[in-house]
C-alpha cells in the first residue's frame, strides 16, 4: 500500500540513492526483517534494475550469499 517507486537502474547515482532512502523510510515502518527488505526492493526493479538482478542471482548461484544495499 506505500507504494515505492519503481527503479529502472542507468547511471544515475544521485536517482538511486534516492531510491533507496525511500524505500528504507518504507520498510522501517512496516518494521520489515532483512529478508523481506531483499524480497521488497527486488519487486520494484525494472528494465536495466531487473535485468542486473536477473545477472546477479545467476553469478551467487543455489547457495546464496549475503546481499548489502
Amino acid at each position: 500500500s506505500h507504494k515505492p517507486t519503481l527503479f529502472t537502474g542507468g547511471y544515475n547515482s544521485e536517482g538511486a540513492i534516492k531510491w533507496i532512502d525511500e524505500v528504507e523510510i518504507i520498510f522501517e515502518a512496516m518494521g520489515c526483517t532483512e529478508e523481506s527488505k531483499t524480497t521488497l526492493r527486488t519487486y520494484v526493479l525494472r528494465e536495466e534494475a531487473n535485468v542486473w538482478w536477473k545477472n546477479v542471482k545467476l553469478r551467487i548461484g543455489l547457495d546464496g550469499v549475503a546481499i548489502v544495499w
